[in-house]
């Protein structure tokens, strides 16, 4: 079976995001985007020398933000994913995680257009 290089991988978890909100379906369009900034954490915490052995999104944007390197708004938007929903599924902050998703892509990647 063909694997997906990383950057197809981002580009379909994104356009998967897209859908769902599309569809009125928040929240798997915040479990797509949490998938797609985890792709985003893994690649570049290991473009930077560091090994990866987590699997979840969760943790490599955990990872991520523990990460002295990044700088504060860097850090800011990696957190908007480590948030837990309220008991009403939503946010409890004002946050696009899909656009937060792409944010980090440019900035830690220097992937533009996704």
């Amino acid at each position: 079976m063909n694997e997906l290089s990383w950057e197809a991988r981002l580009s379909l978890e994104l356009e998967r995001a897209e859908s769902a909100r599309n569809e009125g379906k928040e929240g798997m369009a915040r479990v797509l985007a949490r998938r797609a900034a985890g792709i985003v954490a893994a690649q570049y915490l290991q473009s930077k020398g560091e090994i990866v052995e987590v699997s979840s999104a969760y943790d490599q944007l955990k990872m991520l933000s523990a990460d002295p390197s990044i700088d504060d708004e860097t850090r800011k938007r990696v957190d908007h994913f480590l948030v837990r929903v309220t008991t009403g599924f939503t946010l409890p902050i004002q946050a696009d995680l899909i656009a937060d998703a792409r944010w980090l892509a440019a900035k830690l990647l220097q992937i533009e257009n996704l």
